[in-house]
């Protein structure tokens, strides 16, 4: 791989909050929140910040929002973060774009005829060839974003229980009924303890702790373009049991014009390694019994599939190849 000589410059942008009931509150409100609970770090700032870490980790200098009119005709622009972080790009450089500047590409259908972007980011295979389908072959490609296997590692501890993560982001009400709650109730009949966590309800540190505990992850979540959680819970060789049913259920899906289904998946990094895959209740009964018993037997190894292919590392050096693919 050929070195990366001339500048990196970085864009992300955050879409600000607006106003709730009176002006100025958005000011007010977050700092509120701050008092009362310790404050979450976004997804896409999440992804943003490993990938400063990443190319940190390979000692690679870049440089973070500069006015557009101070970039030269040799630097080499990555965009991440909403729609409004492009405004106001008269440059020619060529971009790589990348997550979070729209929900689906039908929302931004003239993306690389407006802004001169070379190809656009998307985190995983399956949702490359979704965009791939609207913008053409090849013009998406699959950057993942690294994991801090620095921060998120083994505990020394003795882990003790079953930690059940909850994600459900479509149907949540029916999902509790037809699938939670029959699986809380295999794991009570079958006296597993765990313990429940549920997404957006918790910090960093507190999640951190709560795999150190755990010796295995039942995962429930419809679909993940990345899903950043079960993967920092494999860096901490918390093999993982995933409801993977299958196909991506986004009910604005066909407002967006995808008449067809679209295959999706939870944990779309995994292997044997990993763990277990389930994709109803039904296979999950079958499921769990060989999943505790791999655990109990070492079975698995998912910090190893990390280290492998989804270190803050291997993010950087992605990255990196698709920058030589687009300004050689």
């Amino acid at each position: 791989m050929g070195k990366i000589e001339n500048r990196i410059i970085i864009y992300f942008h955050l879409e600000k909050s607006k106003d709730h009931f009176i002006p100025g509150d958005r000011y007010l409100i977050p700092l509120l929140r701050n008092l009362i609970k310790k404050k979450k770090t976004s997804g896409i700032e999440k992804v943003f910040k490993n990938l400063c870490k990443s190319f940190d980790k390979l000692h690679v200098k870049y440089e973070i929002n500069i006015p557009f009119e101070r970039l030269t005709i040799k630097d080499q622009v990555i965009v991440l973060g909403g729609p409004k972080v492009l405004e106001h790009y008269h440059q020619s450089n060529k971009i790589v774009a990348g997550i979070a500047l729209m929900t689906h590409p039908s929302e931004w259908p003239d993306l690389f005829e407006q802004y001169p972007v070379a190809t656009y980011l998307q985190h995983s295979p399956w949702t490359v060839s979704l965009y791939n389908r609207w913008y053409g072959a090849g013009k998406c490609k699959s950057w993942p974003s690294g994991i801090d296997t620095a921060f998120w590692k083994p505990s020394s501890g003795a882990s003790k229980r079953l930690l059940v993560y909850v994600k459900f982001l479509w149907d949540k009400t029916e999902n509790e009924e037809i699938l939670l709650k029959p699986i809380l109730n295999q794991l009570d009949q079958k006296g597993i303890d765990y313990h429940l966590i549920r997404y957006g309800q918790y910090d960093i540190k507190t999640y951190q702790k709560q795999l150190s505990n755990s010796y295995g992850m039942i995962f429930l979540c419809e679909h993940e373009s990345q899903g950043l959680a079960y993967q920092e819970a494999m860096a901490m060789n918390v093999p993982i049991l995933a409801w993977d049913q299958g196909f991506w259920l986004d009910p604005h899906r066909l407002a967006w014009g995808e008449t067809e289904a679209v295959p999706a998946s939870s944990v779309p990094y995994f292997d044997e390694h990993c763990g277990e895959k389930f994709k109803d209740l039904d296979e999950f009964k079958e499921k769990l019994p060989l999943f505790m018993n791999g655990v109990s037997n070492d079975k698995y190894a998912p910090r190893n599939y990390i280290l492998k292919h989804l270190s803050l590392e291997r993010s950087a050096e992605r990255i990196l190849e698709i920058l030589n693919e687009v300004y050689s």
